[in-house]
């Protein structure tokens, strides 16, 4: 797969001191998350955030791109998706932190959909652990399969609408025993009233979570 990239947002502050990568959902791309770190610079001010574009092309959206296909006729296609997909993202993410000149305690997976997928599959197999992982509307694409290969144990907020029709607020728990039982450090938030997307409630837990974690 070639190399990724997509659009970046510099620390306010001038010089990095913490990194937020956006892990974008399927048939999106690299803006459509970026904006929450324009959202967010002010309270961040010394983090740099980039959200790279999936390495696919969109078979569901000609216009997006997708971390893996998806047919949801085949039960271990995501297991499948998110292994194929972890070489090229670790790659990038290594990339990043050589880019600003920091250690991977300063880094922080923010993921979106089938983007919490990677990053819930991604960041406790990192070579060294890193800051924490927060996830919107998604799932972890095999929490039988986490356990052995959980070498780091970052701390995850996971933030899921309750009137989320396309993955129901059910995966949220799924996802949360899941990662329990690899003892990684969890907490969950369920957002009233929202569909697939991310509510007020959410945002704002969620850049509290990350103020939280990452180094000062």
């Amino acid at each position: 797969m070639a190399a990724l990239d997509g659009p970046r947002i510099a620390p306010r502050s001038g010089t990095a001191k913490q990194l937020i990568v956006f892990l974008h959902g399927y048939g999106a791309d690299g803006n459509d998350l970026i904006s929450l770190g324009r959202e967010w610079q002010a309270l961040l001010p010394d983090a740099a955030f980039v959200s790279p574009n999936a390495p696919e092309p969109c078979a569901g959206a000609p216009m997006g791109r997708q971390w893996f296909g998806l047919t949801f006729r085949d039960p271990d296609e995501r297991w499948r998706g998110v292994q194929k997909a972890r070489p090229v993202l670790d790659q990038f993410l290594d990339a990043e932190l050589a880019r600003h000149n920091l250690p991977p305690s300063a880094l922080a997976l923010v993921g979106f959909s089938q983007g919490t997928m990677m990053a819930l599959h991604i960041g406790p197999q990192r070579k060294r652990r890193l800051a924490g992982i927060l996830g919107y509307s998604g799932l972890l694409a095999d929490p039988k399969g986490l356990k052995p290969d959980a070498v780091q144990k970052p701390p995850v907020l996971l933030i899921h609408g309750d009137r989320d029709e396309l993955i129901p607020v059910a995966a949220l728990f799924s996802a949360a025993q899941g990662l329990a039982a690899a003892e990684i450090p969890v907490e969950w938030h369920i957002s009233s009233g929202v569909p697939h997307g991310i509510g007020t409630d959410g945002l704002e837990l969620g850049l509290n979570f990350l103020k939280g974690v990452l180094p000062r």
